[in-house]
């Protein structure tokens, strides 16, 4: 059957419907897991939106999504990015690349974050500005760091026009209520300790998910091992694709449409076609390199390589365990992520690149240098 963008806003709303009427539901089809509620993690309830039952007691509902569709649907916003405050400004939106370095442990065991969500526009070359809707401003958004068995305490602060939530990857969380969609000016908090050492990513789970990743609302959460890895030059890159309508005002809106076909005008590293080909990542001879991986799609995988290079230790699932050697390209599928190791044993240029070239040379390249 064609697909028409009637077509589109009634499964919209049928299925925004849906998720209300059966509850849990929205949290079933917005979180990747399940989860389980009590045990080590825990959940707080500060967006006060929820249903009431007969007998008095509140019921949460996981995405607000009828809201959501609603914005879509409306006659002057259509399934794209382009909300009035993601296009406020985007003459002055300056180019700035994404620090690929991954950030410090923090001193204690436990950090606190407190986020907020915004419709803003981003430059991500010199003359492409999208309409993005993002965490903390930028896309993706912020590298997070912790340790296996280290707390992590979270709020969300929604500042932007439509609901938007967090879903965690690293945590194992009762998504019903940690993962939810909390309205503009409403917060959410929880609290997780990670299980696993590896490279997750985290993301928006409000409905529809295509449009809120594929309008920029991800980013990776690092999570080392308690016991440390050896000595590393460590950089963190999350792939994402880009699906934009032609520019109006200066400014590129996601297109949900685009989304939908699945074919990506950009695919990234760090959500900057090329970047790292023009201000390449420098390391020294003899440094062992350990790339983090993260891949927030929404829908392709990345086929990770270092031209010129081989992986001496590429780890399947939580590092230190299961190491594999002598890795010449790996497949990330969407949602997931890995660990990357090399020793720079050889002074040169190594370009890094997903190996599925006709997503490569649509931006997913970049310059290790080593001298």
């Amino acid at each position: 059957m064609l697909e028409t963008p009637s077509n589109r806003r009634v499964f919209l709303a049928r299925a925004s419907t849906l998720s209300l009427a059966i509850p849990g539901l929205g949290a079933a089809l917005a979180a990747c897991s399940p989860g389980k509620s009590g045990g080590r993690d825990s959940a707080t309830a500060r967006a006060a939106q929820g249903a009431t039952t007969s007998t008095g007691v509140p019921r949460t509902h996981n995405s607000d999504s009828r809201l959501d569709s609603a914005v879509l649907e409306h006659e002057h916003r259509p399934a794209t990015s382009a909300t009035g405050t993601a296009t406020q400004g985007a003459q002055d939106a300056t180019f700035r690349r994404y620090a690929p370095e991954l950030p410090p442990l923090p001193g204690s065991g436990k950090q606190q974050l407190h986020w907020h969500s915004r419709e803003t526009p981003v430059r991500i070359s010199d003359d492409t500005v999208v309409a993005a809707w993002t965490f903390e401003g930028d896309i993706p958004g912020p590298i997070v760091h912790t340790r296996v068995g280290d707390t992590v305490e979270f709020t969300l602060t929604n500042d932007a026009n439509i609901p938007h939530s967090m879903d965690f990857h690293a945590a194992q969380i009762n998504p019903k209520e940690a993962f939810r969609s909390v309205a503009k000016g409403q917060s959410v908090s929880f609290a997780f300790k990670p299980k696993y050492a590896g490279a997750f990513m985290y993301h928006c789970g409000t409905a529809p998910v295509l449009m809120h990743i594929g309008s920029g609302m991800f980013g990776a959460i690092i999570v080392s091992p308690a016991s440390p890895l050896p000595p590393a030059k460590e950089f963190v890159l999350v792939q994402s694709e880009f699906y934009l309508e032609e520019p109006q005002n200066g400014v590129r809106a996601f297109d949900y449409s685009k989304m939908l076909s699945t074919l990506p005008d950009f695919v990234t590293f760090n959500c900057r076609p090329n970047q790292y080909l023009k201000e390449p990542i420098h390391v020294k001879v003899g440094d062992r390199v350990r790339f983090w991986l993260v891949n927030a799609g929404p829908t392709h995988p990345c086929n990770f390589h270092v031209v010129g290079e081989q992986f001496d230790t590429m780890y399947l699932g939580a590092p230190p365990a299961t190491p594999i050697r002598g890795v010449q390209t790996w497949d990330v599928p969407p949602g997931g992520g890995m660990c990357f190791e090399l020793l720079c044993d050889v002074a040169g240029e190594f370009p890094f690149v997903n190996h599925g070239f006709g997503h490569g040379q649509k931006g997913a390249i970049g310059l290790l240098v080593v001298s």
